[in-house]
């Protein structure tokens, strides 16, 4: 199953709002996950996970390598 821009975004802004809560020392639950200040470390890599997947799908580039100016040998 494809992830829809729309979904890509709904998480990004799931993990910068735990990341607000959690920089202010407090907890933050994402469905039944509890993120504290510890989880520091992994609320910044998901950010950057789902940023990453917001921008390709906002591009709207494909996925995947792509070949262009192939010589045969």
């Amino acid at each position: 199953m494809a992830i829809t821009l729309e979904q890509a975004q709904n998480q990004l802004q799931a993990w910068l709002d735990a990341s607000l809560k959690v920089s202010q020392k407090q907890s933050y639950r994402i469905g039944t996950r509890q993120l504290n200040y510890a989880d520091a470390a992994e609320i910044t890599r998901m950010i950057d996970y789902w940023q990453g997947q917001v921008d390709r799908l906002a591009s709207g580039r494909p996925r995947g390598i792509i070949l262009r100016g192939i010589t045969p040998l």
